[in-house]
């Protein structure tokens, strides 16, 4: 497979498949989602993996990354996290180089946690463009709550020492942000986390609408969700937020680059179906299983339920115009879509 796209704008790569809308797709995918770990040193109340065995511990091998990554040499966009930790791969910064070497544009969310000085230099060298801190709480006493353990004040120090280092040495990348789950327990904070971000040196801040599945676990269900339910206080926070940032220059954006109080709105009754990820991504997890996309795992249960191929067994342009695949993107475009597409609103974390 071969994806020779200059893509307009990588952190929008999906406006580049905008009128795709057929079961079978000629081009190959020019994104790739690729879990390098399974594995967390946290236990966040937001995500899955805190809850259930989703697959059994495990880092993406070099040899599967290679394989994938091999199939479409000229991709465009790869973001290396899914379901874990990415910075607790030892073959991150290599992963990263092989990716670069090709001319594809690079990032990844972390929890912040690993972010030592010693690491600093190698970041920077990897070529990485994006490098996406999930903090969900501007003080130490909401983070341990939602975040299971006390890591804020380090990870303010270290995210904060980096984004120095990066400007002493001349540094333009990777662009480091700050991510805030939009949650009833914390969207007062966000003025405050915009505040925290202008005191750390980072200049973007962006709220991500909460994902949750029909059952709810932890902190993730229908009750803390903004989504549809945001109440006056709550949208005056975010108003709030984005005044301050204006004055402290620090951009505030929702997930998808859009803003913030229309990612917490459903667009039509059938938002499902503007999705194009299906005809623009591959997902795959630490043990090669394609999935549709990296919202599925904490939307529905039981990746049997959506697993699409095997990239351990299947070449990616077997599994990308599978039956699994284009059945998949049948239903997105209908009434009845894939369960976990179902109460997605298109707006989540890109």
């Amino acid at each position: 497979m071969s994806a020779s796209v200059a893509l307009s704008n990588p952190r929008r790569y999906f406006e580049d498949v905008r009128g795709e809308r057929s079961s079978v797709v000629e081009k190959p995918p020019i994104c790739l989602y690729l879990e390098v770990t399974n594995r967390c040193n946290l236990l966040c109340e937001t995500c899955p993996r805190t809850f259930e065995t989703l697959e059994p511990p495990a880092d993406m091998s070099w040899e599967l990354f290679t394989r994938i990554v091999d199939q479409v040499p000229d991709i465009a966009r790869v973001v290396l996290h899914g379901v874990g930790e990415p910075m607790l791969v030892k073959a991150l910064p290599a992963m990263i180089r092989y990716l670069k070497a090709r001319g594809t544009y690079v990032l990844f969310n972390t929890n912040g946690t690993l972010m030592q000085p010693r690491r600093f230099q190698e970041l920077i060298d990897s070529g990485l463009d994006e490098l996406r801190v999930s903090l969900d709480a501007a003080d130490r006493d909401s983070y341990a709550k939602i975040r299971g353990k006390d890591f804020f004040n380090r990870i303010v120090r270290d995210v904060g020492k980096f984004v120095a280092y990066q400007k002493q040495a001349g540094a333009t990348t990777p662009l480091v942000s700050l991510w805030l789950t939009g949650m009833k327990e914390t969207v007062a904070q966000l003025p405050d986390f915009v505040r925290l971000a202008a005191a750390m040196g980072v200049s973007e801040v962006h709220l991500q609408r909460l994902v949750f599945d029909e059952q709810g676990y932890g902190m993730a269900t229908a009750t803390q969700s903004l989504f549809e339910s945001a109440q006056e206080e709550e949208r005056q926070a975010i108003a709030s937020a984005q005044a301050l940032g204006a004055s402290l220059g620090v951009t505030l954006d929702a997930s998808g680059a859009t803003e913030p109080g229309l990612s917490l709105k459903r667009q039509d009754d059938h938002a499902w179906s503007s999705c194009r990820r299906p005809w623009s991504l591959m997902y795959f997890t630490a043990h090669g299983r394609a999935l549709p996309c990296c919202i599925a795992p904490f939307s529905v249960r039981g990746y049997g339920n959506y697993t699409l191929g095997d990239a351990t067994q299947q070449e990616l342009r077997e599994i990308w115009n599978s039956p699994a695949y284009r059945e998949f993107r049948t239903a997105l475009l209908s009434n009845a879509p894939p369960a976990p597409c179902r109460n997605c609103g298109m707006r989540w974390s890109l």
